[in-house]
């Protein structure tokens, strides 16, 4: 035994005085170093290193999938050169998102003779060039693209026309009335349609031209998979109902996935639901989401029955007599296949008058019978709801208790006045020890207690007082939650009623709504409790009135190191911003951030912020919206050329509009021709055109994080 520590203990010390490169890693660990770095890079750089990366870098499992969604620094040349060398080995291709490459380097693409899998959303494509793509590629089976103003497919070939007809997996997103190449993919199983059309096609008369020239020509008889996303807009209603009206005529018999995802009030419901709805109970659904009214507990019922969905969002669909949580519940069935599941506005019924517009309480009884039946649940969304906790068992009976038991739990979204301990203090307190009659000289000299926000003190000031006790009794119910989803790699906090000032379609906000009176129990304290969350990649805060100086804040980035997404919106007071100095010093430790949105109303774009927003070096995107905000344009300049891999800036504040214009110039004119990725839009809040400005930025930032929205459980799983 003493022969062994000692030849361990000599092991240790050559091993310390031995200097270990990377290149005397093995082959299996290098590769999966690798694969993290763009193929640009590995072929202009990496192989260039040595011998040993030279002949690594020519493995098959690095050449045969080429992802470019969201690596900005791929310029035309070097997309250009990675296509030329690896194009005998690409197997799938992913350009989406890639806006800013030029036509002539799409064209590029017929090289791939092998692709199977190509993924051109959001690039410059029109009919002609995408003619000339298919024509080339003949082993192809998935395709994603855009169809915009202009597409015809009568200039499609017969090559291409061919292509198309083996396809078997289509993404299309359409700006702009039409059944883009739907009409020639008689194979397809998967078609997903995202809907982006202008209302200005509506009164063109896009959709009656469509219904005259090709209606009833799209293929579903072989699909497994429909989702249609939509953005607001009457024109893509009417759009929506064209594609469902081919259900009507041919039911497809082997649909398990059904994704009809339809902002504002649900449509009427088309007849060809009723057949199609048939059709999917008999088979075991994967994925269902369908709008609000054409889902109720006997469809919903039926689908559990056979089998449950490890997807399902029923956002919104509770109405008198049908709760989703009741049907899933009382169905008798195995629930644990569930993986992600939205329940985002469903309840029990409304809360009461005192809590702002109508609202829905979260069923929470119900909502813990769950967590006992979906042990492996991933996804869970509970925002747009009210929880007010009133069992007096303390944090036994919280709603945060029961969430703790979900280990497996990845993503949640819940309602701000689900983390409050107790209820909001009430209004004026009369002081026992003061007689303030009627007649007393004091009445209306004494002082109004503020609405149950007391003063919270970051650790470093805690003293251990009685004071310190009262912080951890108020965030005592977080506890388990914080100690049971110790994964959770994306959290959202949403007030209840909270609605951005930045609407699609709309004219901006120019009224807050009011808060939930729980909600202003929740505040620093609570924040830097969230700061135990060590794997937290995503954070949302918004409509918090009950945070005061930011203080908790500070805490939580420092525990929360790896935090690569940031959302706050309307945190404190709105009639002034009162967390400035806790946010400037909260930024020097996010040292991995990549994205920043900050709304809030009162907002001072000072040198003093952008000089702290400076010290996140990995900083790739920035959006701020406030009403009444200001900014100094010298300030954002030298942020921007502090940062050099920040490829998007959108700013909706005040300033008139030849202000916001120069300003986009002069960061256009400067770091355009180095970033040629680079989006910025600066535009005054409530000027009259920003809907148009909106509808031409790319949508990948506009939907991932310029438009505020709860993005738990939105997307299916990937089974």
């Amino acid at each position: 035994m003493d022969n062994q520590i000692e030849a361990a203990q000599c092991c240790s010390d050559n091993i310390s005085q031995t200097s270990v490169s990377i290149s005397d890693f093995s082959d299996e660990i290098l590769l999966n170093i690798l694969r993290f770095l763009p193929s640009h890079d590995l072929i202009h750089s990496v192989n260039r290193v040595c011998r040993k990366l030279r002949r690594l870098c020519l493995d098959k499992s690095l050449r045969a999938h080429i992802q470019l969604h969201t690596n900005y620094t791929a310029s035309d040349d070097a997309v250009k050169q990675v296509l030329k060398n690896l194009s005998s080995d690409i197997q799938t291709l992913d350009l989406c998102g890639c806006y800013w490459l030029a036509g002539s380097t799409v064209d590029q693409v017929t090289r791939c003779k092998g692709l199977v899998s190509l993924d051109l959303s959001g690039c410059r494509l029109t009919s002609v060039r995408l003619s000339h793509v298919l024509s080339a590629l003949q082993s192809l089976r998935s395709l994603a693209l855009d169809v915009g103003p202009g597409f015809d497919l009568h200039q499609v070939s017969a090559e291409g026309k061919a292509a198309l007809s083996r396809l078997q997996e289509l993404k299309q997103t359409l700006l702009t009335p039409s059944y883009g190449v739907v009409p020639c993919c008689s194979a397809l199983r998967i078609l997903r349609l995202y809907l982006e059309a202008s209302e200005g096609w509506r009164e063109a008369g896009g959709c009656a031209q469509l219904m005259v020239g090709q209606s009833s020509v799209p293929h579903y008889q072989n699909l497994h998979w429909f989702s249609a996303r939509l953005a607001p807009g009457e024109v893509n209603r009417t759009l929506l109902a064209l594609y469902l009206a081919v259900f009507s005529m041919r039911v497809p018999e082997g649909l398990t996935g059904l994704v009809l995802s339809v902002p504002g009030p649900a449509p009427p419901r088309p007849v060809a639901m009723t057949a199609l709805m048939e059709s999917m109970v008999g088979n075991t659904v994967s994925t269902l989401q369908l709008p609000r009214t054409w889902l109720d507990g006997a469809i919903l019922g039926r689908v559990v029955a056979h089998g449950c969905p490890a997807y399902l969002n029923v956002s919104r669909c509770s109405s008198p007599g049908f709760n989703p949580l009741h049907v899933m519940l009382s169905a008798g069935r195995d629930l644990s296949p569930l993986r992600s599941l939205n329940l985002r506005g469903c309840g029990r019924g409304p809360v009461p008058e005192s809590c702002g517009k109508v609202e829905e309480e979260m069923d929470a009884e119900s909502v813990k019978a769950l967590t006992e039946c979906c042990p492996h649940l991933v996804h869970l969304n509970l925002s747009a709801t009210h929880y007010h906790h009133t069992v007096p068992a303390g944090q036994d009976g919280h709603l945060c208790g029961a969430l703790g038991r979900l280990a497996a739990l990845h993503s949640l979204a819940l309602p701000v006045c689900a983390l409050a301990q107790s209820p909001p203090a009430p209004v004026n307190t009369p002081d026992s020890n003061t007689n303030l009659t009627s007649g007393s000289l004091l009445l209306g000299l004494k002082k109004s207690n503020r609405i149950g926000v007391p003063t919270y003190r970051p650790r470093t000031e805690d003293t251990g007082g009685p004071g310190g006790d009262q912080q951890q009794d108020r965030t005592l119910c977080i506890q388990p939650l914080l100690q049971g989803c110790r994964h959770l790699v994306e959290l959202e906090l949403i007030g209840a009623g909270f609605s951005s000032a930045l609407p699609r379609n709309e004219p901006a906000m120019r009224k807050d709504p009011a808060a939930c009176p729980w909600s202003h129990s929740v505040g620093d304290g609570e924040l830097a409790a969230l700061g135990g969350l060590k794997c937290l990649r995503k954070l949302t805060l918004a409509h918090l009135p009950g945070v005061l100086k930011g203080t908790g804040l500070i805490e939580l980035v420092q525990g929360c190191r790896d935090l690569q997404s940031l959302s706050l919106a309307n945190l404190g007071s709105l009639k002034m911003m009162n967390y400035t100095q806790a946010l400037l010093e909260s930024l020097t430790y996010c040292t991995q951030l990549k994205d920043l949105r900050l709304e809030q109303p009162y907002f001072n774009g000072s040198a003093a912020f952008f000089g702290a927003l400076s010290k996140c070096q990995q900083m790739r995107r920035l959006c701020l919206v406030s009403r009444q905000g200001t900014f100094q344009p010298s300030a954002v300049t030298a942020f921007m050329q502090s940062c050099a891999d920040v490829i998007m800036c959108h700013m909706f504040m005040s300033g008139t509009l030849v202000t916001c214009k120069m300003l986009q110039k002069t960061l256009l004119d400067s770091f355009l021709s180095s970033c040629p990725a680079l989006s910025v839009v600066i535009y005054p809040l409530l000027h009259e055109d920003l809907e148009n400005v909106i509808r031409g930025m790319p949508l990948c930032h506009l939907d991932e994080i310029t438009l505020f929205k709860s993005r738990v459980a939105e997307e299916p799983v990937k089974l």
